[in-house]
């Protein structure tokens, strides 16, 4: 159900001009040339792009998205600007269709707290990542526990607040997943969204050299 809400929604938005990132972690990413990088959350491929530049040839780039809409808007994109090592794959984030130690960089704008199974999530993305491998993630928390009626109704969860995490609960589930050097790179003031105080910020770490799941 909210799964289906998410596609809905993000699929009617594909074709529009909004913004729809609380963040830029791209601009804290600090991609190099030649590495694998995985931008979950991927939408119109904007940032799928700039990282496939960024990275040349010798790097690639995957974009990870749930929205149909987003999907087919990101690969017309691609194909527009004739982008060779990137690809664009429709997936959930609980189960994110690449190998264990393969990837160099994982950004995310926004996207994370639509998850119902937020500690998966971040399973996954320590799984992926390569030892000393980083991630960059631009998302929202709440600043009080949101309301089980609005957690679990798809609609509010798909309107980018009511699946929010505390700040304290997404910290403890990066230290809990295994990530090491957690720091917060950007982090607004409390904002009213929906029936909800929530605030913005941008939080990297990175998985231990020694860790190889």
């Amino acid at each position: 159900m909210i799964t289906d809400a998410i596609n809905k929604r993000y699929s009617s938005l594909s074709e529009t001009t909004c913004c729809l990132s609380c963040g830029g972690a791209i601009n804290y990413a600090n991609p190099l040339v030649g590495e694998v990088c995985v931008d979950l959350g991927s939408g119109r491929g904007n940032d799928v792009v700039r990282l496939a530049e960024t990275v040349g040839n010798n790097g690639y780039v995957y974009g990870i998205d749930i929205s149909e809409g987003m999907i087919a808007k990101a690969q017309s994109l691609i194909e527009k600007f004739d982008i060779k090592n990137a690809k664009i794959i429709q997936s959930n984030l609980e189960n994110i269709p690449l190998q264990d130690n393969s990837v160099d960089v994982v950004i995310s704008n926004c996207t994370i707290n639509h998850a119902s199974n937020k500690q998966a999530v971040w399973s996954e993305i320590f799984r992926i990542l390569k030892p000393a491998g980083r991630f960059v993630v631009s998302d929202i928390y709440a600043t009080h526990e949101i309301a089980a009626e609005y957690k679990n109704d798809p609609q509010a969860v798909a309107e980018c607040w009511a699946g929010a995490s505390t700040r304290a609960t997404y910290l403890y589930t990066l230290e809990e997943t295994g990530f090491e050097s957690i720091n917060i790179l950007e982090e607004s003031l409390p904002y009213a969204k929906g029936k909800a105080e929530v605030a913005s910020f941008t939080v990297t770490g990175k998985k231990p050299i020694d860790k190889i799941r």
